[in-house]
């Protein structure tokens, strides 16, 4: 698991590449961890890189969400492959995350 920020206008931009799951889970939430502290109020994950994402991956991504929501943030998720995004359809996931496209359609929405 591999993860770089870069930040564009106001929006903190995450490239996650790899697999997220139990192993690698822990170092997501070091990142929103980091993020957070610093009261990020724009995040956005970019899933271009990311082969494969399981439960604990999942419900990582929720408690950051619900984090980043108590003083006001949002996290955003773009470029899903088809299996990433079936995931989050079959468990609902879509319907609680705003998922997009591509990260400029991401971004313009922000």
């Amino acid at each position: 698991m591999q993860i770089k920020q870069r930040k564009m206008d106001q929006v903190v931009i995450v490239e996650l590449s790899g697999e997220i799951d139990i192993n690698t889970s822990p170092l997501v939430r070091k990142t929103f961890d980091q993020l957070i502290k610093q009261q990020e109020q724009k995040v956005l994950l970019n899933f271009s890189q990311v082969s494969y994402i399981d439960s604990s991956g999942l419900a990582t991504l929720v408690e950051m969400l619900k984090r980043l929501r108590r003083f006001g943030g949002n996290l955003r998720l773009c470029n899903l492959s088809e299996k990433v995004k079936g995931l989050f359809e079959i468990t609902k996931l879509d319907k609680l995350f705003q998922i997009f496209p591509e990260e400029e359609q991401a971004l313009r929405e922000f």
